[in-house]
Formats: structure tokens, sequence, C-alpha cells
């Protein structure tokens, strides 16, 4: 039997591999703490929960949805935008939902490159970018991402030759997985940056709200594109308000990169549930609160997480942004996340990321994800300081 080419680079993927490691973990009989996956552990909030549940008994909402009957859900979306960002949105025709924000970071590329055109990619960046791209048989220019640069990437830097065969460049502030966040004149120059060079801008933007300290919004893309001239943003409801496996996010932005985007959906799927898209209009419209709630019990973790690795002698830098703590790794490990972090859940029980699974740039770093209650995570980091002084690389 043979396969598509356009799988191999699809073989291997920084969660499928750490889920079989975890799975040796369990089998040995370890107790697992899991940092390994930005699966929010808090609960959707009761608005929700209810919507969905008074949809349920509806029959009209059992069969299949096409793009006018989410009007509704593309309006409310419309509106929370136009209220956190002042920019005003279309929900015709610069709005569609999605199956999450995954589900449109993977396709856009079917619609914009053709077989061995560049896309622009964070690095370490997020795995869908990139599988995208893959699938669409378009080629890859990873832009390095280093602390010397706040984890930007340097648009001089882009080869002539690879910038005259890109068609978009991908960005995604705050930053999954190094947890930085751009300002506005970064933007601001990555739109002037693709408008001159004929780039579609593409920024996925779950981390909207999930924001620390004096800065109480990270800026949207649109706020340095306010005509959608080249530019398309990516939101999900899984991390503000909860609603990861209820797997239902939107794209805004230009009208034509919204109608591209809306046929190759329409090749692949309808939409979500109608009574899951009633839950995301009662989070989207409904009272704030749980969003700000949420944003304290991460702050929280972050605090307890960071000052346990203090104490332990592991230095990192408080992140600004996310649910993670994105950590150097100590001098025995520094070329050796995969292995510290397979080496770590099987004789710890505590499962991360290793930073070589976001991208070349990411090697020499872990992430942890903040999604266990304080006691929980000063265990993980009990342990850990007990991994650290008995084990070393192989």
């Amino acid at each position: 039997m043979q396969f598509a080419n356009r799988l191999q680079p699809l073989q291997s993927n920084v969660f499928a591999d750490m889920d079989k490691a975890k799975a040796v973990a369990l089998s040995a009989g370890r107790q697992l703490i899991d940092l390994s996956l930005g699966s929010s552990d808090l609960p959707a909030q009761p608005q929700v929960i209810e919507a969905i549940a008074q949809s349920l008994p509806d029959p009209s909402t059992h069969g299949y949805l096409l793009f006018h009957g989410t009007q509704a859900f593309r309006r409310a979306a419309a509106h929370w935008y136009q209220e956190k960002f002042g920019i005003k949105v279309d929900p015709e025709t610069e709005v569609l939902s999605l199956i999450g924000s995954q589900e449109g970071t993977a396709h856009l590329p079917l619609a914009l490159l053709n077989p061995g055109d560049f896309a622009l990619l964070l690095d370490p960046g997020y795995p869908s970018h990139a599988g995208g791209v893959h699938l669409a048989s378009g080629q890859i220019y990873s832009m390095p991402l280093r602390a010397e640069n706040n984890f930007l990437p340097v648009f001089a830097d882009i080869p002539a030759n690879v910038l005259n065969q890109s068609r978009m460049m991908v960005l995604s502030y705050p930053h999954n997985p190094t947890t930085a966040i751009a300002p506005l004149s970064f933007f601001q120059e990555a739109v002037v940056f693709c408008q001159e060079n004929d780039l579609v801008l593409v920024h996925d933007f779950p981390y909207v709200d999930l924001v620390f300290g004096e800065t109480k919004n990270a800026p949207s893309v649109l706020q340095a594109d306010p005509d959608k001239s080249v530019s398309i943003e990516f939101f999900t409801l899984s991390k503000s308000y909860n609603m990861g496996g209820f797997r239902i996010g939107y794209a805004i932005g230009n009208p034509q990169l919204i109608q591209a985007l809306r046929l190759v959906k329409a090749a692949i799927d309808f939409n979500q549930y109608r009574g899951i898209l009633n839950g995301a209009i009662a989070a989207l419209t409904g009272p704030q609160g749980g969003v700000t709630d949420g944003v304290n019990t991460f702050r929280k973790r972050r605090d307890v997480f960071i000052n346990a690795l203090h104490r332990i002698g592991w230095y990192v830098p408080t992140p600004e942004a996310t649910m993670y703590i994105w950590a150097k790794l100590p001098s025995p490990w520094a070329e050796n996340s995969v292995q510290f972090c397979t080496e770590l859940v099987k004789h710890t029980g505590v499962a991360a990321s290793p930073g070589a699974g976001f991208g070349k740039s990411g090697e020499g770093y872990v992430r942890f994800a903040l999604v266990h209650e304080p006691p929980l995570l000063e265990t993980a980091v009990e342990r850990i300081a007990q991994f650290l002084q008995t084990s070393h690389p192989g």
C-alpha cells in the first residue's frame, strides 16, 4: 500500500510522542502529573453549559449546519471583537466559524499555497502551523525566535530568494511556547512587510486574554491593519472560556481570505453542532468574570511554579502571558530536550513538552503547562529537583 509523500513530515509530533512516553510511565506504575498539554483544567462557565443543555432537546439543532446557520455566532464574534479592539467587523463577509482555530490555521495553506510555495513560520512554533503547510505541499522557511530578540522574528534575515517564493507569514502572540508578547509596533512592521512583499499575514491568537501584569490586552494584528488589507486572525474559545473539548473557534479578517477559507471548509466539513455555537454565543456575550477569574488562576499558578523552580536553583524568567513556563534547560541537558522529557516522565511521572518538538530553535528549552492546582505543581517541582540531582544525559 502506498501513501502520499506529504505524510512523511507528519510522522513526528511533540504531543503524540509525549503521549507514548506518558503511557510507558503509567504502565510502570508512575503517578502522572501531566504538564505537557495546554488543555485547561478549568470548567466552562455555567451560562455556557446551560445554553448547550437547552439546545439538546430541540430537534431543529440536530441537523447539518451550513454557513448561514452560523449567523448569530458570527455576529456575536464580531461584536466581541469590536468591543475589545474598537475595529468594525462585518459578520457576513469578515467572520468565519471554525471547529477550533487549529482547523483554520491548518486549512488556510490549502487556499494560499501552490506546491513548492513557501510559508514563513515561527521557530519554535505551534506544530499545526507546519502541518498545514506540509498538507498543502508547500515549503517552510523557519524564522528563528531568540531570547536576545525578545522571541520576535527578524524580517531582514529572510533570504530574498525565499521571499520571492513566499505567499504567507504566520505569527502568533502571545506566543506558544515562548510566552512572548509582541507590541503593536511589531505588528505594524509586519503588516508593512507583508504589503510590500505580497504576503498574507496570518495571526493565530488563542491567548488573547491570558495576559498578566499591567498589560491588560495583547494587541490584535488587525489594529495594525484596520482595513484588513492582508491579514486574517484566528480565535478560539479553548483558552479564555475553557471550551477546548467543544472545538469552537472563528476567523476574522480580509473578506477574500475569509471566502477562500470558506471554500476549503465547504469541501471538508459543515460546521459545529448548533448547540455548541449557542454555548459559544453565551460565552462571548455573557458576563466576562469567568475570563478574569481564569487569568487570575493562571497568574497564581505561574507564581507558585516559578517560585518553586527558583527554590531548587532553576532560574527562569516570569512569563507575562499564556498558561506556560518556557524554561531553559540546565547545562547537562541543554541539547537534549527530548531525552530530558522522556527520562523525566519515566522516572518521576512529571510530563513536559520538549522544546525541540516545537522547532529547531526550541532545542535547549522545555515547556511546562500550568494545568493543575498549586499543590500539585509544587509536587511536580519537588520531583523535578530529585531528577536533576540523580539523572544525567546518556
